[in-house]
């Protein structure tokens, strides 16, 4: 048998960057996740989800037609007891995550949180008076203690409905309790996900498939929608401001430290620590000219939108930035911190230093964070880098770094639109109608080393952005596209189609909007409650000429993001492989849940959720979707030669011609 051929840095990916580190852990002999990927041939039955193993009896593996579990278990109820448990593990991740900033708002709010305070007034209020708490005479802090409350409730509630649930269309609130997936509680649906699947419980894969709806609205609709309200009050709301992206922003003469995982009350906090004095000085002493922040996934995206703190890399860069040599620290919390990053920082000098109380890695430095005692945990975690700086070796950090423009949350996208005194949706919804915008597309989601590091990401967005495809971005495809240069205004508009170019000139906008980190996505199912609330694109969210796309998912959170986009209304794409894909040309009726999530969702909802390997054929079954919601909307048929001439570049060129000629094109020729 002939070895597999070994793939080139190049091949492993697109970024200069990472090819470049990829070469230097070849030289230096350390393995990183893209090697191990080779290395490591995934199982073909537990990856096509025909494996059990939920009691003692297993594992069973069904691989030939008619075959059953030793329980009589058959393979569409182990696909769907499989994919719901990642549902169930997904949305207890990121949900988890607003419980923990529900708890950071009410200590705030009593007073009890050093360091930290509510950046964000406005917001506050706006929120709070969704949930008809009481504002007016009342103290920031006062509504700020009633809301932590109320969010606090949400998770252990047991009857009634999560509260955030109010904040989606009318029309999906009615669809969603006739179809009895309201979530009643955060916790009692991951709880009740567990339950139904443990061995001799729920045995019908639809309606277990209906729980898992249930359980991903109780994230998208409840705990992450939490998170990102809370992370806004305290933080304050994103706004534009321009950031930088890549391993270039590692700085060879200061004292570098990473921040990587998901909570912004550690990253935050840790921004406000290295900018005191005290730890300047501190740094300075040491030889060096002071403390050099970067984020790694969406601890990066956390920071960059609202610090400016440049962003060193998306998931599979975390190794490559301590294959620089320049890293001091790398302090992480929760959520895609890989195993790897101890042994490999044994080659190096880099401290990995853990700080959740639910996550620690043996080997690493272990310092416990505690929001009652934020800003000094923060200066012990830097003076810890600080004095590690002088155990550097040699470091080698790619000149490649690349300016980005971040922070469109939906407050400001409503605002940009219109201004302080008419701030409004309707011109982004007119400019769909009239087919400037063609559509709208979410790209979001991992990497995944099992395909060409950012390639998938950046070639569905680029592809789109030329059929006039309005692009928002949340997490490490975002970071993704920012290496590429496509969140500035002024690059890439001659990438893109016509009339997306002139909304983006008049407007002032990059072709591709960040918005945040992943747990960020509620505000893109926001953007689309205010698009149906303004009018003219349908009463609901099926009805929006819109798509999710997923292009290199890896996380079980991307299955709980993924199921409760389609429970809203909206149709999904992820790349790569699928973790229910059966075998059908050996296993009768190993498709039966694949055809549900798409089929069968679409009839009670109007989303539905597919796997495609082929990012083209992603790239045209979104068009092709788009261009069918257009139609059904009885919108004008999409033709970018309507466009394209109006905008900042019509007038350079009214500007350049001469004085008659210019007032001809513009008011015409006198007497006719």
């Amino acid at each position: 048998m002939m070895a597999k051929e070994k793939k080139t840095p190049e091949q492993l990916s697109i970024d200069p960057a990472a090819q470049e580190m990829l070469i230097r852990a070849e030289q230096i002999g350390v393995g990183t996740a893209f090697t191990r990927a080779e290395n490591m041939a995934p199982c073909n039955i537990g990856g096509a989800g025909m494996c059990c193993k939920l009691c003692g009896m297993g594992p069973c593996r069904l691989t030939k037609e008619g075959q059953t579990g030793v329980c009589g278990a058959t393979i569409d109820t182990i696909q769907a007891r499989n994919f719901i448990r990642a549902i169930a593990a997904g949305s207890a991740a990121h949900s988890d995550h607003g419980r923990d900033m529900a708890f950071t708002l009410k200590a705030v709010a009593n007073g009890e949180a050093e360091g930290y305070y509510i950046r964000d007034v406005a917001k506050l209020r706006t929120v709070a008076a969704h949930y008809d708490i009481p504002i007016e005479g009342r103290a920031p802090e006062e509504i700020a203690n009633d809301l932590a409350d109320l969010y606090l409730a949400q998770f252990g509630q047991q009857r009634g409905e999560v509260a955030p649930l109010k904040r989606a269309p009318a029309k999906r609130q009615k669809l969603w309790r006739d179809t009895k997936v309201v979530p009643r509680g955060i916790d009692r649906e991951v709880v009740e996900a567990l339950h139904r699947t443990h061995i001799g419980d729920d045995q019908d894969p639809e309606h277990i498939l209906q729980h898992a709806v249930r359980t991903a609205l109780a994230d998208g609709w409840g705990g992450s929608m939490i998170a990102t309200d809370v992370a806004d009050i305290l933080f304050g709301t994103p706004a534009p401001l321009l950031g930088q992206a890549n391993l270039g922003v590692l700085k060879q003469d200061m004292v570098n430290v990473i921040v990587h995982g998901h909570e912004p009350t550690l990253s935050e906090m840790i921004v406000a620590a290295s900018q005191t004095p005290e730890i300047i000085e501190y740094a300075k002493a040491a030889g060096a000219k002071g403390v050099n922040l970067a984020g790694i996934c969406c601890t990066a995206n956390e920071i960059l939108m609202r610090q400016g703190v440049p962003a060193a890399g998306n998931f599979l860069q975390q190794e490559l930035a301590i294959l620089t040599g320049a890293v001091e620290a790398m302090v992480v919390d929760v959520q895609c911190i890989m195993q790897a990053l101890v042994g490999l920082a044994t080659n190096f000098h880099t401290k990995i230093i853990t700080t959740s109380p639910k996550v620690k890695i043996k080997g690493a430095t272990h310092i416990e964070f505690d929001e009652h005692k934020a800003l000094t945990i923060a200066k012990q975690i830097l003076r810890e880098a600080i004095d590690n700086y002088k155990n550097r070796g040699d470091i080698q950090i790619p000149d490649v770094r690349e300016d980005l423009v971040p922070g469109f949350s939906h407050e400001y996208i409503n605002y940009m639109l219109g201004g302080s005194y008419r701030a409004s949706f309707r011109p982004l919804n007119d400019a769909i109608i009239s087919g400037r915008i063609r559509g709208v597309a979410a790209i979001v989601g991992c990497n995944n080393p099992r395909s060409q590091h950012d390639y998938l990401h950046t070639h569905v967005t680029s592809e789109l952005l030329k059929q006039d495809v309005l692009v928002v971005q949340t997490g490490c495809g975002a970071i993704a596209s920012a290496k590429l240069g496509l969140l500035l205004g002024e690059a890439g508009l001659d990438k893109v189609g016509p009339g997306l170019r002139e909304i983006c000139e008049t407007v002032g906008i990059p072709p591709v909007l960040h918005m945040g980190s992943c747990v960020d996505n509620t505000r893109i199912l926001t953007v689309l409650t205010q698009m149906v609330e303004e009018g003219g694109l349908g009463d609901d969210i099926d009805q929006v000429p819109a798509v999710g796309l997923a292009p290199e998912w890896m996380s079980e959170k991307a299955l709980a993001i993924g199921t409760y986009c389609v429970a809203s209304g909206a149709y999904v794409m992820f790349g790569g492989s699928s973790p229910i894909s059966g075998m059908p040309d050996k296993v009768e009726d190993s498709d039966i849940v694949l055809r549900y999530i798409s089929e069968g969702w679409e009839e009670l909802y109007g989303g539905k959720l597919e796997f495609i390997d082929d990012p083209d054929e992603m790239i045209a079954r979104t068009l092709a979707h788009i261009d069918k919601k257009r139609a059904e909307l009885g919108l004008p048929e999409y033709d970018p030669q309507r466009f394209g001439r109006s905008g900042d570049a019509r007038m350079r060129e009214l500007e350049a011609l001469p004085l008659a000629e210019r007032q001809a094109a513009l008011y015409g020729t006198p007497g006719k």
